[in-house]
C-alpha cells in the first residue's frame, strides 16, 4: 500500500488499485481502530451513568432532609424551554425575545 497518508481518507481514492492482502490489510487496521474507538465510548457512558448517578443519588439525598431539589428560576427557565422561547441568555435581542428576522 503506497498510498500518501494512512490516517487520511486518500487511502480510499485509490482503492482499485490495491491488491487483496492490502485490502485485507486496510480493513484490518481500520476494524482495529473502530473497536479501540467503541471501546472509548463505552468507557464514557460508563462514566456518564456513574456521574448521573451521583447526581440523582445527591438530589435525593436534598429532598430527604427537606431541602428543594429546585434552584430558584428552574421552574422559569422550564417554562421558557417547554414554550420555544429557550433558555434566557440564549437570544440576541431583549430577554424572551428571539433576535430579528426569527
Amino acid at each position: 500500500m503506497s498510498a500518501p497518508d494512512e490516517t487520511s481518507f486518500e487511502l480510499l481514492l485509490n482503492i482499485q488499485s490495491y491488491g487483496d492482502q492490502e485490502l485485507k490489510a486496510l480493513a484490518d487496521k481500520l476494524a482495529g481502530e473502530e473497536r479501540e474507538v467503541s471501546k472509548r465510548r463505552r468507557l464514557l457512558h460508563g462514566e456518564l451513568d456513574i456521574i448521573r448517578a451521583e447526581m440523582v443519588r445527591r438530589l435525593r439525598e436534598k429532598h430527604r432532609a427537606g431541602s428543594s431539589v429546585f434552584s430558584d428560576g428552574d421552574i422559569g427557565q422550564l417554562s421558557a424551554i417547554l414554550s420555544g422561547r429557550g433558555v434566557a441568555g440564549e437570544h440576541d435581542g431583549p430577554a424572551g425575545e428571539a433576535p430579528e428576522g426569527q
